[in-house]
């Protein structure tokens, strides 16, 4: 199992402190300059059209996305990358509204599904196949790259395919899908195989900075009253970034400036080798608890509860010895975020 180096490095970048150096005067008022320019941008990075296993044309789909206060959109059909152009030149507007190329590279390792997304790729990345789970995972994340594109890891409980033990051992991604808004794709795992949430803290607690993303992997817009559907509007990330081109979007990402959300919605979130501070745009019809979660005593038991919070905004004061911290924001409905985790001292 990989060890942490001693630092604290902080998965937000929005107030980032690595290795809780005290940074210059300069560079602090750089730093505050630079967040005044930043944005909150919706989005969502897993979605299909008539161009695999949708009901929608790529037209209808961005059209729904952007009636419904998404600023971003990115199409991943199954093996098949969907122009954006003319979509773009129909829908898109300057900081308002932007869709993105990708593609669902769909294989698979005998009976078991490996589905990664490829965001932002150049070209059409074909299943690159393998002699065993991990080694397929690999080989398309390595192909996503070659196309200049980012991966995230889909829906790994679909049809129980992939395991916390398998993602432990593959390189080269930091996004992980932590909710799945397609209804048989076993986001809370069950029969002794754990939940998405709980694959995340594993890997956290072997030292693996990835980041949590929320999704609809939208198929069905043509059925909105169906539960059995796979509809938009279940899950979305909350991107942080300079502007609404992929290039600042990505950058965000990669830096972990973002949280993931079924509905709970945040005015601002901040990380330094001190603390991290949450502060919720609530709803007046709902009450929220904040729930700051570290590294557990067994990787197999998922992560370990440090605080609850009821206040807002949310505070907690790191010590040091947690291993990581991550928060899930809870509304008395049940919707959550789940901002991304800081790492914290040794394993």
């Amino acid at each position: 199992m990989k060890r942490l180096l001693p630092l604290i490095v902080v998965g937000l970048g929005f107030m980032l402190m690595f290795g809780g150096r005290p940074d210059s005067t300069a560079k602090q008022q750089g730093s505050a300059s630079a967040q005044s320019r930043l944005k909150w941008y919706k989005g969502n990075t897993h979605t299909h059209t008539l161009n695999s296993d949708g009901d929608s044309t790529p037209d209808e789909v961005a059209r729904w996305y952007r009636e419904n206060g998404y600023q971003f959109l990115v199409l991943t059909d199954h093996n098949f990358l969907t122009s954006v152009d003319g979509l773009n030149a129909l829908h898109g507007a300057d900081e308002k509204f932007l869709v993105i190329k990708g593609e669902e590279v769909t294989d698979r390792y005998e009976k078991r599904e490996i589905h990664i997304n490829g965001l932002n790729v150049e070209r059409l990345v074909r299943p690159q196949g393998g002699r065993s789970v991990i080694e397929t995972i690999q080989r398309n994340i390595d192909a996503i790259h070659e196309a200049l594109g980012i991966p995230h890891i889909n829906h790994p409980n679909f049809r129980w395919s992939i395991t916390a033990e398998e993602l432990q051992k593959v390189e080269r991604y930091k996004l992980f899908e932590i909710f799945n808004g397609h209804p048989y794709v076993n986001n809370e795992g069950g029969g002794g195989v754990p939940g998405l949430e709980q694959m995340w803290d594993y890997l956290l607690f072997g030292g693996k900075l990835v980041y949590g993303i929320a999704v609809d992997d939208a198929h069905h817009f043509k059925r909105p009253w169906d539960k059995t559907a796979a509809r938009p509007g279940q899950g979305w990330v909350m991107v942080k970034a300079e502007q609404l081109t992929p290039q600042a979007i990505f950058a965000a990402m990669d830096r972990g400036d973002f949280y993931a959300s079924t509905g709970v919605v945040l005015e601002d979130y901040s990380a330094t080798g001190k603390t991290i501070s949450i502060k919720i745009k609530e709803d007046q019809s709902s009450k929220y608890r904040v729930q700051f979660i570290g590294r557990g005593e067994n990787p197999y038991k998922g992560g370990r509860l440090l605080k609850e919070e009821v206040s807002n905004p949310a505070i907690y004061e790191i010590r040091g010895d947690e291993g990581f911290v991550r928060a899930k924001v809870i509304d008395s409905n049940g919707k959550v975020a789940w901002t991304q985790p800081v790492m914290v001292g040794k394993s």
